[in-house]
This record gives structure tokens, C-alpha cells and sequence, in this order.
């Protein structure tokens, strides 16, 4: 079997919880070392998850030669400093989303990673799970007719404001940064371009972030995206593709589980709103499909991580879809009144 590349874990939040966790069923990559500020909290983690090395500090961690790639999950505000850092210091990097704070940070980290010869990813783990590849083949082939609209949901209702680093505009937190990022990528995947018009409102929380926002974004061959994502409301969470003779459900687009993740197709005519006794919609066709994944979310993104590196396929997400989901996300933030 090849040599596995060397994860260093930078941070111990709870991302870097669940990246450690799913590690263990990957094929190609394992767990080496983990970096915090603090000592202690690296020692806890490192022996919660069976890391052979904990640093006491962020630049202990990115200078450990041991150490192949760093996965980076930092709070927003820091993707950019320490992203440079880890590629200076010879590291490939997986960035958790959303990728920095605005674009021309993007870029930057971009033109540094292409100077130093090494790869550089945005961490959006959905992009690796079968389902995620099934429904793109679905589209592809037709099995909607011509997909139309597409509208998607990412909301939680947390309690929790104090001390939370998504209602801090300090480290570039909000709804559309934490989990309408996921959807303006979704979007953007399968209508195969980017948007020539957007548009968004929200609600501007106290503490300067968006703890709510709703948008629309209209593609140059036709196609509507509708979306909404909140901190504070609950909500379904699905994604539906929409076409000319049938739509497509996902239960669970964002977080898919390793087995049985499903999805629907449905044609023909939808439930009827008037008469419905007497006229209720006909579904000429319903079909359920599920597809197993054989190992985690997050092992899944690091093994399509660990191929790019070794040259074998495209990164899961390319520089220019980063480049196109921070650039829509600075003119939605924007919009609804938020600047970082």
C-alpha cells in the first residue's frame, strides 16, 4: 500500500473534532500530529484521538516535519494567516470552508500555494460523498428533464451568543459565512456556472454578523437558485433540483451519513392546492435511491484530498470554484449590509 500522508490538525474546535474521528476509516491519509494554543488542550485531544504528537502552538505544529498536510480549521477570521504560514512552511493545506474572509485574501492564498508547488483545497467535505456524485450524474443525464430551479435550506436555532465565534464579526462569523456558503455552492454545482445576477437580504444580529439571510441567484442559461440559511430558525435542511419532468429531493445534502444516504426522484403532476379531495396530484413515478460511502464524510474528503496530491485526480474543489463561491459571498454579505 502507499505511504499515507500525515494530517497535522490545526486547532482542536469541534470540526477538527469530527475530521479526527472519521480519519481512523480512511484508505490513504492518517492521523499525526495536533496543534492548539494551549498545551493541555492539544495533549487532551491528541490522546482522545490516538495522535502520536501534540504542539503547545500553531507554529510548533506547521514546522513539525512529520507532518505532510495541514487541515485548518481556525475560526474564519485566521483561514488567511495560517493558511500562508502552513504553505511557507512546505505544508499542502485543506482549509475549512468558507475559505477567508473575502476574495482578495482568496487569491493571495492561491498565488502562494501555485509559488510553493503545493495544493491547497477548500474543505467542503459534501463535495466527496457518492451522493453527492449520484444526483450530479442524475442532472447530467436527464433524469429531471432540463433542471430549472434549484432551492436549497441550511438552518439552526443555537442559544448560544456569548463566547460563539459565528456571532463574531471579529472573526468573520454569520449565517452566510458558516452555512450559506454550502449552499450558494451547491447552487453553483450543478448549474455549472456562475451567477449573472444575486441577490440577498438578512437580518443583521447585534453583535454586526447575519444571524439570517435569504437569497436568489440567476444563472446566464436560465437557471434559479433559491436559498435561505439561519442561526437562528429551524428548517428542513434539504436541497431539491427542480426540471422540466420531475424534481429531485435530498433529505441530507450537507452531512450525508457513510451508508444508506438517500435520495428521490419524483415525476409527473405534484400535489394539487385547490380540490385536492377530488384532484389530488398523481406521482407517476417515485423512485428512492441510496448509496453507501464505506467510510466517514471527512475520510472521504481527505483521501480525494490525499489523490490530488499524488497527482491522480482534480481536487474535489478547484481554485476558481473557491474563487467564485468568496466572490458571491462578499457581494451577498454585501447586500445584506455585513463588510469584513
Amino acid at each position: 500500500m502507499a505511504e499515507r500522508l500525515r494530517w497535522g490538525i490545526l486547532a482542536t474546535g469541534n470540526i477538527a473534532r469530527q475530521f479526527a474521528e472519521s480519519i481512523p476509516t480512511s484508505q490513504r491519509t492518517a492521523l499525526q500530529a495536533v496543534g492548539s494554543r494551549s498545551p493541555e488542550a492539544a495533549r487532551s485531544f491528541a490522546t482522545q484521538h490516538g495522535i502520536a504528537t501534540a504542539h503547545g502552538s500553531y507554529d510548533a505544529l506547521i514546522a513539525d516535519a512529520s507532518v505532510d498536510a495541514i487541515y485548518l480549521s481556525l475560526p474564519n477570521s485566521m483561514h488567511h494567516e495560517w493558511t500562508l504560514k502552513s504553505l511557507r512552511a512546505g505544508k499542502h493545506v485543506l482549509c475549512e470552508k468558507p475559505f477567508a474572509t473575502n476574495l482578495a485574501q482568496s487569491q493571495e492564498m492561491f498565488d502562494v500555494a501555485d509559488k510553493q508547488g503545493l495544493l491547497l483545497v477548500e474543505a467542503f467535505m459534501y463535495r466527496s460523498h457518492p451522493l453527492t456524485h449520484a444526483v450530479w450524474e442524475a442532472v447530467r443525464g436527464g433524469m429531471i428533464g432540463e433542471l430549472q430551479q434549484i432551492r436549497t435550506s441550511f438552518c439552526y436555532r443555537t442559544k448560544r451568543i456569548d463566547g460563539n465565534i459565528r456571532f463574531d464579526a471579529n472573526l468573520a462569523g454569520g449565517s452566510l459565512m458558516d452555512i450559506g456558503c454550502y449552499c450558494l455552492s451547491f447552487a453553483r454545482l450543478f448549474a455549472g456556472e456562475e451567477p449573472s445576477h444575486a441577490a440577498a437580504r438578512g437580518h443583521v444580529h447585534e453583535t454586526g454578523v447575519d444571524d439570517r439571510a435569504a437569497g436568489v441567484l440567476h444563472f446566464p442559461s436560465g437557471v434559479f437558485a433559491t436559498f435561505n440559511c439561519s442561526m437562528t430558525t429551524q428548517a428542513d435542511n434539504t436541497a431539491h433540483l427542480c426540471g422540466t419532468v420531475g424534481w429531485i429531493e435530498i433529505p441530507i445534502p450537507w452531512k450525508p451519513p457513510p451508508e444508506k444516504a438517500e435520495w428521490r426522484v419524483r415525476r409527473g403532476v405534484p400535489p394539487r392546492m385547490d380540490d385536492n379531495a377530488r384532484r389530488p396530484g398523481v406521482v407517476s413515478d417515485h423512485e428512492v435511491f441510496s448509496v453507501s460511502a464505506g467510510m466517514g464524510l471527512y475520510a472521504l474528503e481527505a483521501d480525494d484530498f490525499a489523490a490530488a496530491v499524488a497527482g491522480e485526480i482534480a481536487p474535489a474543489v478547484s481554485k476558481q470554484d473557491t474563487l467564485g463561491n468568496m466572490n458571491l459571498l462578499d457581494e451577498l454579505r454585501r447586500q445584506v449590509g455585513v463588510r469584513f
